[in-house]
This record gives C-alpha cells, structure tokens and sequence, in this order.
C-alpha cells in the first residue's frame, strides 16, 4: 500500500469514445481536487485501448472540456503508444491462451454444477490444459492464483475480499484482436507512473481485488483507491455515452458558464456552493470530505 507520506499523483483516465457528460465532468473535477488538495501532481491518461470504440476527435473535445471546467494536468499519456510496456508485463505472469468464445463460457459455466454463479460469469478453465479449438485466434488469460485478496476504500471505509479462483476465474490479459485488456494496462501503468492515489467511479470498485492481484503478482506498489458515486439521470439511472448522456460541449456551445456547471456538480455531492466557483473554490470542500472520512491530509492543506 501506498505510504502516507509518498508524494501524492492522481489521475484522470477517460475513454475517448465520446464526448464527455456530465458524469464524466463531475469524476474529472474530484480526481483533480484530490491531487491539488494534497499538493500532488496530476495526470490525464487517455485509455485508448479498445479502437473499435475509440473516436479520434474525442481527444481534443476532452482536453478543450477539461480546460474550460478550469482543470489543468501536469502530464499527458496515450496508452496506445505503450504497448510494449504492458507486452513486458504480461510476459512476466502465468498465462495461456483461450480460444473460448464468450458464448461457450457461458455455456460451460450453466454446463457445470460445480461452476460458481455469482453476479459475475466466472470462467471455469476451459483452456488451461490447452486450447481446446488451436485453430481460433487465442486471447491470453491468466492463471490466477488459488488465493483471497482484499481491496480497501479509502473514502468510503469498505473493504472487498474476492477469492481470486472462485469469484474472479482466469481473467483476459490480452483478447484474441491483440488488445491489451483494461485490468492489466491501468495497473501497469498506475505502477509506472507513480500513481498513489486513485479516484475513479464506483462502477470499478467490484474490479478492484483482481487488479490489487495484478499489482502484487507484478511487484506495483497498491495506491490509495477512493471510489466516488456515479451521477444518474432522473430515472436513477447512471448517466452514460451510450445512453445519451447530454455532452459537455452542448452546454459550452449554448453559452453556458463552466463556473455554473462547476457549482451544478458540487451541489450533486450535497456540497453548499455559490451559484458560480472556480475549481479552487472547491478544495476546501473536498478536504473536509476527506477529514470526515479521517483520510491522511498533508501537511501542505
């Protein structure tokens, strides 16, 4: 675990798929509070992995979006120019390769009475004697090890223990297209860009245990994880991309004040804002927020 008194880095680490909502906005701005109300560095990492989704003028929309909202980044990366550092990565775990479709995981797993069934298909090591179709293009999974591990939250207090072979199964590393899968590309890269301090949506706290795994199996210190609640839309639903969402850039375009909407996402959180604020304005907010969860503050706040 990340000590204490490391020099704190977070990081905001969107999917350019789209143009960024609201949601994305209100994720983006508490990453940013937490490394400036702790005197840290922050980062914009785009995960850029998955190309079939990725659209190329959603680089730009996000660094104009964040840049209007008044959140700045200390350092840029793309993870698809790394791919040899997760190639490096993967080289050093216990994989092998599955030609599996999800289709017949799925079919194995109500095949098999001995087969967990949990929220989570959980693949039952069709392939770890060998491939069972060697013609197929083969992902890489990983041997995960018969063992329990734990992921704490810092924010909210919780602790998730999963047993790796029973709830989580031999995970992809790499899919049978090449892609490098998100599980092992944010570790990776959380290790080697001195990351101590994650803030992300809870959507990712379940995938936490198999990613702390990765960080141990891979010698990565574990950062500090603060999972913060997903917007929703008036049906209670999580506001998203694919459902919609309206995007940020709507509202640029309609002449609204990025100090409004600033003020709009703060009071989400149940915060006492004014009408408008600047991102500065906030950080007393968040560091309250952090002491009310006895969160470790330096000395510089």
């Amino acid at each position: 675990m990340t000590s204490p008194s490391s020099p704190v880095v977070g990081r905001f680490a969107p999917s350019p798929t789209g143009a960024m909502h609201l949601g994305n906005a209100r994720t983006a701005l508490l990453a940013w509070l937490h490394s400036r109300a702790l005197g840290g560095r922050h980062l914009l990492r785009f995960e850029d992995l998955d190309t079939g989704r990725v659209r190329g003028w959603a680089f730009d929309t996000t660094r104009r979006d964040l840049e209007w909202l008044g959140l700045d980044w200390d350092a840029e990366f793309v993870q698809s120019e790394r791919l040899d550092v997760y190639a490096e990565a993967v080289a050093q775990l216990d994989t092998y390769p599955c030609t599996c479709t999800r289709r017949e995981v799925l079919a194995a797993i109500q095949a098999s009475a001995g087969a967990p069934h949990g929220e989570e298909p959980v693949y039952p090591g069709t392939c770890r004697a060998g491939s069972v179709n060697p013609g197929r293009p083969a992902a890489l999974r990983w041997r995960v090890p018969d063992e329990t591990v734990c992921a704490h939250d810092v924010l909210t207090g919780e602790t998730l223990c999963q047993h790796l072979h029973g709830e989580v199964g031999d995970f992809v590393l790499r899919r049978n297209d090449g892609a490098y899968a998100y599980h092992l590309a944010v570790v990776v890269d959380d290790g080697l860009m001195g990351v101590t301090d994650v803030v992300r949506g809870a959507d990712l706290w379940p995938a936490t245990p198999r990613q702390v795994a990765l960080q141990k199996a891979l010698g990565s210190p574990t950062p500090r994880y603060l999972h913060v609640p997903l917007m929703t839309d008036f049906r209670g639903e999580r506001l998203a991309k694919r459902g919609g969402a309206p995007p940020l850039m709507a509202l640029q375009e309609g002449g609204e004040e990025p100090g409004r909407v600033l003020a709009a996402l703060a009071r989400s959180l149940g915060w006492e804002v004014p009408e408008t604020v600047c991102p500065e304005e906030l950080l007393p907010s968040w560091r309250a927020q952090l002491a009310a969860a006895q969160f470790p503050l330096s000395p510089q706040t």
